[in-house]
């Protein structure tokens, strides 16, 4: 039975069994590390490592071939010589592996012999009915099958799937946004795709329940006119955030020698992402901070906000919130006497932004304000910061949410529970800024809980919130379009 690439990357993403073809138990060799990434980050299958000498590698019996491992195997990984790929492959079709995933390099990227040995490749799969990852790639993370490939220590799970055309760049950029808290569902490095393209994964995961954002780092295409046939019905369903490379015209070489990929016009290319819905960035790293809001809260109805929080706050965000088209509408009278009413003594009479004046607010005061923020038919997402934690005044306070509280530690606790709810009850989303960053803080983790993203700038806080209007943008057009 022929494989679809959608069958084919359910096994490679959730396998029960791997064979690691060119296994070492040398430390710093690819097929060492291939063994002992799925060993060291909790995959429950079975690792078959291939060597024709070797008897055992790191614990584990050792085959000669692919053909002399009793029972099926799901996913073969790949990391021997460029020239030994095709028949050793040929070999994984013998066997009835329905995918691999080719870390090896020296193909297309380096001119015409390499290209003759890909497509020997991409031939040898198609006749033999076997899906290819790479080749020229750095492996696959999926929380779901508990499999990590690309990182030695696996990342959050989250609902973020992350395809990156770079391995080594998007690995790094995957690892600093676990760092800070972005959670992934999958990780791809799709290499020189010489069989599966960045259309063939973007048509699985947009059925992948475990996925609900696609963060895309992009060079160049195999297929432009497939991929942008296949995005336009993904962002029906799920917002895709991209950063495109290679935009000048010394990146485009440095793209064709990385990855054996022709750029293409970046005019074209934003014309058509415009065009069809897709959420561009123009900084790598806007990918994650995007990604996250769009994972975890509601669409807003629009572009208006309102920001709460310290003076300096508020005008750094304004502007920021401008810049990207965000509005602050100004709050009718009764709004404002009524949050007013609620600010300290010497704070300014409430405006948008409302400006707490420094004065230290309980998470309690802070809901209260969001939530009537949030009842207004002018006002559709919230930006304000993370509410003062008990933990700021008393940094050895450890807190077990299985015991009785202090009465101070509860009240606060009640107020970010209160905080939290807010986007679920009210349909519109709330973005928070950190002012102190603290270990283990009880606030982030409650806002957390309630799917509210926390960045570190006024500048992050209007990113995100300005990918959140622009997919529920598209999903209204979306929506108008198809009546």
């Amino acid at each position: 039975m022929k494989h679809t690439a959608v069958q084919a990357l359910h096994a490679i993403f959730n396998p029960r069994s791997i064979a690691v073809i060119g296994a070492s138990d040398t430390v710093g060799k690819w097929g060492h590390r291939m063994v002992d990434r799925p060993m060291q980050t909790g995959f429950q299958g079975a690792i078959y490592p291939i060597n024709p000498i070797k008897k055992e590698i790191l614990g584990l019996p050792a085959f000669p071939s692919v053909a002399a491992v009793p029972g099926d195997i799901d996913l073969a990984v790949l990391t021997t010589p460029t020239e030994t790929v095709p028949k050793l492959l040929q070999e994984c079709v013998d066997k009835g592996i329905p995918g691999a995933v080719v870390i090896t390099a020296g193909f297309a990227e380096t001119g015409d012999k390499g290209r003759r040995l890909e497509d020997q490749i991409a031939a040898v799969a198609r006749a033999g009915n076997i899906r290819l990852v790479g080749p020229n790639c750095m492996g696959i993370f999926s929380a779901a099958g508990r499999l990590s490939l690309s990182f030695p220590k696996a990342p959050k799970t989250g609902s973020i799937a992350f395809i990156s055309q770079s391995g080594t760049f998007g690995v790094s950029l995957a690892q600093v946004a676990a760092s800070q808290g972005y959670g992934l569902s999958k990780f791809i490095s799709i290499g020189n795709q010489a069989d599966l393209t960045v259309a063939d994964y973007l048509e699985y995961l947009v059925e992948d329940e475990t996925t609900d954002v696609i963060a895309l780092y992009v060079e160049g295409f195999k297929d432009g006119e497939r991929f942008f046939d296949v995005a336009r019905r993904v962002v029906t369903k799920k917002p895709i955030v991209v950063y495109k490379a290679g935009r000048s015209a010394a990146a485009e070489k440095a793209a064709m020698s990385h990855t054996a990929s022709v750029a293409g016009s970046s005019i074209v290319f934003d014309n058509i992402c415009k065009q069809i819905g897709l959420l561009q960035v123009r900084e790598s790293f806007h990918l994650f901070e995007m990604a996250q809001a769009l994972a975890g809260q509601p669409l807003p109805g629009g572009n208006r906000v309102a920001i709460l929080g310290s003076g300096g706050q508020g005008v750094v965000g304004t502007d920021a919130c401008a810049a990207l088209g965000i509005v602050l509408p100004e709050l009718d009278a009764r709004t404002a006497d009524d949050i007013t009413a609620l600010l300290p003594a010497h704070a300014p009479p409430a405006k948008n932004p409302v400006d707490f004046a420094g004065a230290t607010r309980t998470a309690m005061q802070e809901a209260e304000i969001i939530e009537k923020f949030l009842q207004l038919d002018y006002i559709d997402g919230v930006i304000s910061n993370v509410p003062v934690s008990p933990q700021l005044f008393d940094p050895t306070l450890k807190i077990d949410r299985s015991r009785p509280l202090p009465p101070h530690v509860q009240i606060a606790m009640d107020g970010a529970q209160r905080y939290a709810a807010l986007p679920a009850k009210y349909g519109k989303p709330i973005i928070c800024l950190r002012f102190v960053l603290l270990e283990d803080d009880i606030m982030e983790k409650i806002l957390a809980e309630g799917g509210i993203p926390i960045y570190n700038s006024p500048e992050q806080c209007a990113r995100a919130m300005h990918g959140l209007v622009f997919y529920g943008g598209v999903r209204r057009r979306l929506c108008t379009s198809l009546k």
